[in-house]
């Protein structure tokens, strides 16, 4: 027992040193993350009505837009790269005391923002939710001050640890920090729906917050962080990431306007329509943080550490390696979530007398629409932290405040003018989302000094030929099994569907990959073929075999 707990201890706390190593970890707690995420959608589903659901999803906007405000702009855009400069340049002392001055500054902000909403919750719902009636608004209201003052405040703490803990190339514990989240939330759903109704997964998401944090106290505390209660404004540290992190929470701040606008036009289509649009956003959101973001953030450490020593060459081989195999394990999913849509919201969501068919119809056009851009959404992760490696946080949040003027313009048109249903919101995320990747792999392309375009173009029109031949193939058994063989309203009829559709497109993909000399073919066969080695906590390192294998197909 000793030895399973030693050995155990020993895969939690080895370090990971390569991009790939560190984005394979973060892949596969991403994905039990996504899992537990689907299935507490699934008791969700089964347990609520979408109208009450809407209520619900609809408290997150005002403890999401703080939290990242407070957090998502200082992590990725400024604290992983000055911290990780600290480290290699200045020692760990010196980076810890960086640290901890910025988590009091963040909680101090946090406490200054927090109250005036948790005082106004009602009035601030009001202007959210304009199609939500009264009761509905009080439950809002009391959801939203509870997420804020329970939930937010030990996020930002267990975020920051998780900053600190990539840093030092540990992302296995940060990695299980979501999951715990989701599972607190499940927790709560299970056990507290039968006495406290709709507040039983607020409650879970105050639990999981908790354990988010705490699971990483044990860690950090290892590597020798002591926290300090002093506010060190004057850190030369503290003040760059002021000074990087500000633009880019500009940026946030004008996301939060495009995301508030949906959440406005989606409640005056009815509170349902919120459910909608969240149960969508939620599953294509799985590829994307599965791949796009976990890619990514195993990606910037390795990048901040390649700008801090001017080695652009590597910087180069690496981000092109990423950004080829984030675009090679997202299209088949996009193509299987356009033409499967409805068997895969079926199959996740449930077919409950709450979460009817109408329901399920309407979750599928939305999440198809969603799914156009996936590609594009997935990659937009990895070009912003590539600006945010180089220093640069200005450029992404530019492009990107372009993006959400063109996305709320859309959606408004769409909703207001046209009247179209709550599916043209997923289409307006996607004309947005391709325009902004668009612009910035150009300028990207312009601060590097240029990446080879044979080396950067010719692998992804391989992938993207792949993918809508596979699209192709997913139809064909999908329509010919669904109306002459399979009974689909059955689950086990409507899984082996599904599962044979796949089943073939994707061996239509891999075959594509293979006969085209797509590079990232065989770093997947290598990925598959080293799959023991992660179970004995040694993890290979597979960048150079990226880029090697980049070089000896172009």
């Amino acid at each position: 027992m000793v030895k399973l707990f030693k050995h155990t201890l020993r895969i939690l706390t080895h370090r990971q040193n390569s991009v790939f190593s560190a984005a394979s970890i973060i892949m596969v707690t991403v994905a039990l993350s996504r899992v537990l995420g689907l299935f507490r959608d699934r008791l969700l589903a089964a347990r609520f009505t979408p109208s009450d659901l809407g209520i619900y999803y609809a408290a997150f906007r005002l403890p999401n837009m703080i939290f990242e405000l407070l957090v998502m702009g200082v992590l990725a855009t400024a604290f992983i790269p000055v911290f990780t400069d600290h480290l290699d340049n200045k020692g760990k002392e010196a980076a810890f005391k960086m640290a901890a001055s910025l988590i009091n500054v963040g909680l101090v902000i946090f406490v200054i923002f927090s109250l005036p909403v948790v005082f106004f919750a009602r009035q601030i719902s009001m202007l959210l939710a304009p199609g939500f009636d009264g009761h509905e608004i009080t439950l809002m209201a009391s959801f939203t001050q509870i997420m804020i003052l329970a939930q937010v405040f030990p996020l930002i703490i267990g975020n920051f640890f998780t900053g600190i803990l990539e840093s030092f190339r540990n992302f296995i514990i940060p990695s299980l920090a979501p999951v715990v989240y989701n599972v607190g939330i499940i927790l709560g759903i299970i056990f507290l729906t039968p006495f406290l109704g709709l507040y039983a997964p607020v409650i879970g998401v105050v639990i999981g917050a908790v354990l988010f944090t705490v699971i990483q106290v044990p860690l950090v505390l290892s590597l020798g962080y002591k926290h300090h209660w002093s506010l060190s404004l004057s850190n030369p540290g503290t003040r760059e990431v002021g000074k990087l992190m500000l633009p880019r929470t500009l940026g946030l701040a004008v996301s939060q306007i495009d995301a508030t606008v949906d959440l406005i036009l989606s409640t005056l289509l009815g509170a349902a329509s919120v459910t909608v649009f969240n149960f969508a956003q939620h599953l294509q959101q799985v590829p994307i943080g599965l791949f796009g973001a976990s890619i990514a953030q195993a990606t910037l450490p390795s990048l901040s550490s390649l700008y801090a020593k001017k080695n652009m060459d590597e910087f180069k081989n690496t981000f092109l390696a990423a950004f080829h195999q984030i675009l090679f394990l997202v299209i088949p999913i996009s193509a299987i979530l356009i033409v499967l849509r409805i068997p895969m919201v079926r199959l996740v969501f449930g077919a409950s007398t709450l979460f009817d068919w109408n329901s399920t119809v309407i979750t599928g056009k939305t999440l198809a629409y969603f799914s156009i851009s996936l590609f594009a959404q997935s990659l937009i992760q990895l070009l912003a932290r590539a600006f945010y490696a180089l220093h640069d946080t200005k450029t992404p949040v530019v492009i990107g405040g372009v993006s959400v003027g063109l996305n709320t313009v859309l959606s408004l048109i769409f909703v207001l003018n046209l009247h179209m249903d709550v599916w043209s919101l997923g289409l307006s995320t996607s004309i947005a989302s391709i325009a902004q990747i668009i612009l910035l792999t150009f300028f990207l392309d312009r601060k590097v000094g240029s990446f080879a375009k044979i080396e950067f173009i010719l692998p992804a029109v391989k992938i993207f030929l792949s993918g809508i031949v596979t699209g192709v193939v997913l139809y064909i058994p999908m329509k010919l099994l669904d109306q002459l063989v399979f009974d689909t309203t059955k689950t086990i009829n409507l899984l082996f569907l599904t599962g044979i559709a796949t089943l073939a497109g994707m061996s239509v993909y891999l075959f594509l990959s293979w006969f085209l000399e797509v590079p990232q073919i065989s770093v997947f066969y290598k990925m598959i073929k080293r799959a023991k080695e992660f179970r004995r906590g040694v993890l290979i390192d597979t960048t150079q075999e990226v880029v090697n294998v980049q070089e000896s197909n172009v």
